[in-house]
């Protein structure tokens, strides 16, 4: 059967290979009995015509007999099989890319080759195609917050795991080379079952850092120049011309190491590791680029500019490199001499300070070679090395700093006080306003004395910006400033730089997350470029970060999707009057209760000039694995940016009407009232929260550095927006990421439904929201989270979860007449194949949490280690089985 007849046929099969395969394992090291209990359930599942209900009656009635000693194996089996599921499926978007490009005659969607040719039919020219191309600047920042359940060891395993299944796939395979294919996936399934999938303990900063830059090392790295290879080669054929050789289109940054919000494991001394770390990856990267290229550039005659620089020396181009390969070590032990705080002994060769340093020796080896004739030898893999270098420069990924705005309230009001100056927290908006002003504009001796003395903590907040000072400017992003509520608090950020006797000032970015900070963002921004001493040092740009997390844990997914679009649309206003070119950086998650989902639908939602060429993307938690963690994957992931902030640029478009603006005002105002209602007036709601999720227990979840919570307590106001979103995944309610949709539906009149279900065809941004939802609605499953409710909660709390599952199915139905459709997911056949393969290890997964909660939680602190181990393996095997963690 040929893919166009069963396009899945083949990850079926992959599939089935890996579960008879780690079946094989489990039976192997855990005994014939134990795999006999696992297959059982597998057969409750699989084999059964009966409904949901009883299949989990059936599964549900036989875990409370399962030994302690047993429970730990198979929930771990479970979450095993869902680990291979999503490998396979990992691969098998590899596989239809692949088949799409040799078979199809209609190219993927959201490929380069489907996208830029269409844009030309639609009238671009090729000059403003090509223009366009060149000026993008995309950057995607990683973050650690992190959701990320899955260790760096298992990420390697299943890489290898996803290589054979490439192999199988050749159709030359000899028996013999089969056998080895099959024989290399059960050793590594056997690697990683005897691996503990749970971090020992949660893992540092640096840690984290380690793990982003291992993303680039081990995918990135190589995906980069063969996606700029694919977009060079479809412009020349298009238009007649490739990109310019500095072209970087999309470049890569971070937050791990630098994210100091909420986060005391985010020091001076980890931000410092950091960056010399990263310093350290780059340089052994080169040296890896400079030894191929020392084999290829064997050849003896050059242009006059390189033989310049070497003499006459016989091989030209290999005595540049060895120069370059000696820097590039000298450097690398200036690094680590920095790392460990020792005396740094120079080889007598400069050190590389910036990449335009190490970019001018390869440039000229590329112009040596063009110059003579070479060009293919120049525009090979030294084209590649150039690319790198343009992209990751000398520091892997540059790192932005990022403080909650009340630190430097706290530290500005010591500062204040020790100058006489009074309580810096008790002056007006405007007094502040006045006092950075005329500090700024003058040269006025420095607030911080030598024999001042300061709390830890608030030497901390000091003294990263005399880390800011020291440390090289190609190292360092923005500094992001959260809850950012008043011009005052960019200003105090600008006026430590100057404190600190910054050179090159790190561009501000005000974090507007709360509704209450986004509906007075485009005031505050307003305020804000009106002082000249600020708005000179914006060289003509601002870019302002919009919070999707918190906004949406404070009023839903309606509303606040709505508070963004407005702001964005008001900023803009602002940047225009003031003649100043707004950028945005949003702060999505990988969840769709914080900002997060499908690429393309997020880039085309936005308003109209929101983007422009431009944007900053955060990548939180599994998304990063998801989008990069396989390099093939990751140049897919890479095209949909482009296609997508080129069609987001180059298409023209209208503004959504008055009357649209209307409703979506009446929309957001009863989803808000009902969201809030619920979630802040109901006095059972923390109560049925608290024991129908895991969420008490999050503090045994060894996946991130940062606290849950921002205070000490239980109460939802203090528990951070991942968690919160975790938490409702793990028990597939899903509740932040649709309720209060259906209540906005219902809460119309007959006549603006039917206006909206007409213009939801026509705005891409509401489309958007509603396509968003049912994915949600998809994902979610009121029968697992009923069983739960009924394990886990006091009965006196069920009347409240029978009201959130009658709003979901209020919420389906409503949401099916707008889409005018008869069951969710018509549209997206990928997605309802991607629920439907991971269904049958999902199911019996949250059905053993659901035991290991009840066991734990009646056993309080004498919980065995083994009960502990397995609970804290259910919540991993679920946020990976659900794509979404938070």
């Amino acid at each position: 059967m040929s893919q166009r007849d069963d396009p899945n046929a083949a990850l079926r099969s992959n599939i089935e290979l890996l579960v008879n395969l780690l079946c094989n394992t489990i039976e192997q090291l855990e005994g014939a009995e134990l795999l006999k209990t696992v297959q059982q359930i597998l057969q409750s599942i699989t084999t059964s015509a009966r409904d949901l209900k009883e299949i989990i009656n059936d599964v549900q009635s036989g875990l409370p007999a399962l030994a302690l000693e047993q429970i730990l194996p198979v929930t771990r089996a479970f979450a095993h099989f869902l680990n291979l599921t999503e490998i396979a499926e990992q691969y098998h978007r590899i596989r239809r890319a692949r088949w799409h490009q040799q078979v199809d005659s209609s190219p993927q969607a959201g490929s380069l080759e489907a996208v830029l040719p269409a844009l030309i039919k639609q009238g671009v020219s090729k000059e403003t195609l090509r223009h366009a191309i060149q000026q993008l600047n995309i950057e995607l920042v990683l973050t650690a917050h992190p959701t990320e359940v899955i260790r760096r060891t298992l990420m390697r395993k299943y890489n290898k795991i996803a290589a054979y299944l490439e192999q199988l796939d050749r159709t030359d395979l000899t028996v013999n080379e089969k056998e080895n294919v099959i024989e290399g996936l059960k050793i590594e399934i056997l690697s990683a079952w005897q691996t503990n999938e749970i971090r020992a303990k949660k893992p540092t900063a640096v840690e984290e850092a380690k793990w982003g830059f291992a993303v680039i090392e081990e995918s990135l790295w190589n995906a980069v120049p063969k996606f700029m290879r694919d977009l060079n080669k479809i412009l020349l054929r298009i238009t007649g011309q490739g990109l310019e050789i500095e072209a970087a289109p999309i470049r890569f940054s971070s937050w791990m190491g630098g994210d100091r919000d909420g986060n005391p494991n985010v020091t001076v001394d980890v931000t410092k590791k950091v960056i010399m770390i990263g310093r350290c990856r780059a340089i052994e990267l080169y040296l890896q680029d400079v030894s191929i290229l020392s084999d290829l550039l064997s050849m003896e005659h050059c242009h006059l500019e390189l033989r310049t620089l070497v003499g006459e020396s016989a091989e030209p181009y290999r005595a540049l490199l060895e120069i370059v390969r000696k820097r590039l070590l000298n450097t690398k032990s200036w690094a680590e001499s920095q790392l460990e705080g020792k005396p740094f002994i120079s080889s007598g060769l400069p050190i590389y300070k910036q990449s335009e340093d190490l970019l001018e020796a390869f440039m000229i080896c590329y112009r040596s070679l063009h110059s003579l004739g070479a060009a293919e030898v120049a525009e090979g893999y030294l084209l590649d090395v150039i690319r790198r270098v343009t992209c990751f420069g000398l520091s892997l990924l540059p790192l932005d700093i990022r403080q909650h705005a009340n630190k430097h309230t706290d530290l500005m009001d010591i500062l204040m006080h020790k100058r006489g100056h009074g309580s810096y927290r008790a002056w007006s908006e405007e007094e502040k306003q006045i006092f950075f002003r005329r500090y700024l504009a003058s040269s006025e001796e420095n607030w911080v004395s030598p024999t001042l003395k300061l709390s830890p903590e608030l030497q901390e907040i000091l003294e990263i910006f005399y880390v800011i000072a020291r440390e090289p400017r190609e190292s360092l992003g923005a500094y992001v400033i959260s809850m950012t509520a008043k011009p005052s608090d960019v200003l105090v950020v600008l006026a430590l730089q100057k404190e600190a006797k910054v050179k090159a000032p790190l561009r501000i970015v005000p974090l507007f997350e709360t509704l209450e900070d986004l509906k007075n963002a485009a005031d505050c921004i307003d305020q804000l470029l009106k002082i000249d001493e600020y708005k000179r040092t914006c060289q003509g740009l601002q870019e302002i970060m919009i919070g999707y997390s918190d906004s949406a844990k404070d009023g839903g997914l309606l509303a606040a999707s709505w508070a963004q679009y407005q702001a964005q649309e008001a900023l803009l206003a602002v940047g225009k009057r003031h003649n100043i070119r707004i950028v945005f950086f949003h702060g999505r998650g990988g969840s769709a209760g914080r900002g997060g989902g499908p690429t393309y639908l997020a880039l085309r939602s936005q308003p109209l000039g929101s983007i422009e060429g431009q944007l900053r993307v955060t990548q939180q938690g599994e998304v990063i694995r998801h989008r990069f963690g396989m390099q093939k994957i990751a140049e897919r992931s890479l095209a949909i940016y482009t296609t997508a902030t080129l069609e987001a640029t180059l298409l023209s478009g209208q503004p959504p009407k008055k009357e649209w603006r209307l409703l979506m005002d009446k929309l957001s105002k009863i989803s808000l009232d009902s969201y809030q209602g619920r979630v802040k007036e109901d006095i059972d709601f923390n109560r049925y929260f608290q024991a129908v999720t895991p969420i008490k227990e999050f503090d045994k979840v060894t996946i991130g550095s940062r606290p849950a919570r921002r205070q000490n307590n239980s109460e939802i106001e203090n528990l951070r927006a991942i968690p919160w979103v975790f938490a409702w995944t793990q028990n597939r309610l899903l509740f932040p990421a649709w309720f209060g949709v259906g209540e906005a539906l219902t809460g119309i009149s007959k006549a603006d439904f039917k206006i909206l279900t007409a213009i939801s065809k026509e705005w891409f941004y509401l489309s958007s929201i509603f396509n968003m939802v049912e994915m949600v609605l998809a994902k979610a499953d009121p029968e697992i989270s009923l069983r739960y409710e009924q394990q886990l909660v006091q009965q006196e709390l069920w009347p409240l979860g029978i009201s959130l599952r009658e709003s979901y199915f209020n919420t389906r139905r409503v949401l099916l007449e707008i889409l005018q459709q008869k069951k969710l997911l018509t549209l997206n056949p990928t997605l309802e194949r991607s629920i439907e393969v991971r269904h049958i290890y999902l199911v019996p997964l949250h059905l053993l949490q659901i035991e290991l909660l009840r066991r734990y939680r009646r056993k309080e602190a004498m919980v065995d280690s083994q009960l502990e181990q397995a609970l804290l393996v259910s919540i991993s095997g679920i946020a990976m089985g659900m794509h979404n963690t938070g």
